[in-house]
């Protein structure tokens, strides 16, 4: 079921809910039309009686309404100081929105954006966004409700205001990157019986060609072939063979001749650890281990939508990682794509490998002028950040300096961390050029790990490493994110794109 929304100057009365916004303080806001007598004495009471309603930002309060009145119910909707409200503030309050709407079981509603907005159409558009965001769901396996439990889900948000346009031109250009978070968030939430390697290609085939995108599918036998001795190494104890998912969106046309940006992603369907076993608690979330896959191809859907002036490319390597007799195992020496030699000593150390092989041959095809790749690469990342903060490393100020703009305009937080030489060097082995796991141990897992893949950046290409196994997955829902896959990346990458190379 669709979660629509359309902007209006004026309210239609025909939904359960009007939504009034009020600014801190329970000052009851004008809206973008005036109520009429009962409807505002109304909520000057429901406001007055209220002890818990501050007019807080997203706060809600839901009372029922005379039966004579337009609505069913009315609904108030904290702002806090809305003069001062930014985007990202204004999609929590829609989520937040969306949220008390869905437990009310409401069909429908009117929202009457506040005047006091210092931007009305940014603000009336960013609360649509955040509504929009949090209506994913994910209900693809579940049995069909009984008659006797029927539980509406909201259908429809009309947002009325007299920057309507405005309003609408941005929620436009924003709900095309939703449809790629979406896509993302589908992706991750997949079971691995379902999501793996070649049936995951074939999905990014169906969903993104049609809008432009070429696909190239590297099968098991052309890597083998080009020698992708690494990736194959990590799939090769797995009855599913691994592949590689090639995306180029020409969004300057094929007679350009400018270098493209490079979107490089971990695809590991379900990461057991291989022969180095995982504990078994847990390990039915590694089903989220291709969440860096997904931000690359949600991100290349979203290029697509709307028709980016861009050329990109994005490289996703799909294994499933399992023990077998013809699993890799500690002690294995392989062979890169780069040449360079690998000496294996955690069978689970296995992202880095596989992103070692891409990373190496897109810089070899394409010669991109920037790469930013993301992986569910290490818990010690969220040993160190938690669920709030993707570990960030960088080669490249300026390279940093765009990304830190483009996520506090998204809301997907970064923290820089240090790439140095001490952890690449921590890499180098005693028996091959490297290995797979600092000779340290777990100490500085996530530096250590960028330290690894620094060996496959060529020269000074600016390159960013994204750590993102704490934000790929969520327990607990967020004001615009249900818990689980949460599609993180594709809204950075895509507003990095806009902002500094289209």
């Amino acid at each position: 079921m669709t979660f629509d929304i359309t902007f209006s100057k004026t309210s239609k009365k025909k939904a359960d809910a009007l939504i009034v916004c009020v600014s801190a303080g329970n000052k009851l806001a004008a809206g973008s039309e005036p109520l009429d007598k009962e409807t505002k004495a109304f909520a000057e009471r429901a406001l007055e009686k209220s002890a818990s309603f501050k007019g807080k930002t997203g706060q809600t309060l839901v009372t029922l309404l005379p039966a004579k009145a337009s609505y069913d119910y009315l609904v108030l909707l904290g702002l806090g100081e809305p003069e001062k409200m930014t985007a990202q503030e204004a999609e929590k309050a829609g989520g937040k929105l969306y949220a008390a709407l869905d437990d009310r079981n409401f069909k429908s509603a009117d929202l009457l954006v506040d005047e006091g907005c210092k931007d009305k159409g940014l603000i009336a558009a960013h609360l649509a966004v955040g509504a929009k965001l949090r209506s994913y769901r994910f209900e693809v396996y579940k049995s069909e409700k009984k008659d006797d439990e029927p539980k509406q889900k909201p259908e429809r948000l009309y947002v009325v205001t007299s920057a309507e346009r405005d309003a609408e031109k941005i929620f436009k250009r924003e709900s095309q990157t939703i449809k790629g978070v979406f896509f993302a968030r589908d992706v991750v939430n997949e079971p691995p019986n379902v999501i793996y390697p070649y049936a995951y290609a074939n999905r990014i085939l169906e969903e993104l060609k049609p809008y432009g995108v070429e696909i190239e599918i590297l099968d098991d036998k052309k890597l083998v072939k080009n020698g992708f001795g690494a990736l194959m190494a990590v799939g090769q104890g797995s009855a599913n063979p691994p592949c590689v998912v090639i995306m180029r969106w020409n969004g300057l046309g094929k007679e350009s001749k400018a270098k493209p940006v490079a979107l490089v992603g971990k695809g590991v369907t379900f990461d057991t650890g291989g022969i180095s076993l995982k504990p078994g608690a847990g390990m039915d979330e590694m089903k989220m281990d291709m969440g860096g896959s997904a931000a690359v191809v949600g991100t290349i859907k979203s290029l697509a939508l709307r028709k980016a002036k861009v050329n990109a490319v994005g490289i996703i390597g799909v294994v499933e990682n399992m023990p077998s007799d013809r699993a890799y195992r500690p002690a294995d020496i392989l062979k890169s794509y780069s040449g360079k030699t690998i000496e294996v000593l955690n069978t689970d150390a296995e992202g880095r490998l596989v992103l070692a092989d891409i990373l190496s041959y897109v810089q070899k095809l394409y010669k991109p002028q920037v790469i930013i790749d993301l992986a569910t690469l290490t818990g010690a990342i969220i040993v160190a950040l938690g669920h709030e903060y993707c570990g960030t490393f960088v080669n490249n100020d300026k390279l940093w300096g765009e990304l830190d703009e483009s996520a506090k305009a998204v809301g997907e937080k970064l923290w820089r961390m240090p790439l140095d030489e001490v952890f690449k060097k921590e890499m180098e082995s005693d028996t091959a050029d490297l290995q797979n796991i600092g000779k340290s141990g777990r100490d500085a897992g996530s530096c250590t790990a960028a330290g690894f893949l620094w060996h496959f950046i060529e020269g000074d290409t600016p390159w960013a490493h994204l750590d993102i196994a704490g934000t790929a997955w969520i327990k607990k829902d967020r004001e615009t994110t249900p818990k689980f896959g949460t599609g993180f990346g594709v809204r950075l990458l895509d507003r990095w794109i806009a902002d500094h190379y289209e």
